[in-house]
């Protein structure tokens, strides 16, 4: 697996949980983008974009644009996938206890 590949799954993998930790399970991408960056994922805006669409794709959360502003909703399948209850290639699988 390439670098880029392993960064891709651990970011989804961080959006995921940081939704589920959420007040009502929601955050916008500026928050999103500000959390990643605390916790070593220096990224690009649109990359938080981006991930929010390919997880939508797969139906783990879901988007809606705001007045401008991108909020992003985990689902039942993408807290089922944070909790590592389910496993969907392109996320990396949390390890035991975390």
């Amino acid at each position: 697996m390439s670098w880029d590949a392993h960064l891709a799954e651990d970011r989804r993998l961080a959006l995921l949980r940081l939704l589920d930790a959420a007040p009502g399970y929601a955050a916008n991408d500026s928050l999103l983008h500000a959390a990643l960056e605390r916790i070593g994922h220096t990224i690009a805006r649109d990359v938080v974009r981006t991930d929010a669409a390919w997880l939508a794709e797969q139906g783990l959360v879901r988007t809606e644009t705001v007045h401008g502003v991108l909020v992003v909703t985990i689902t039942g399948r993408g807290q089922d996938v944070a909790r590592g209850r389910a496993i969907v290639p392109g996320v990396k699988r949390p390890r035991p206890g975390d």
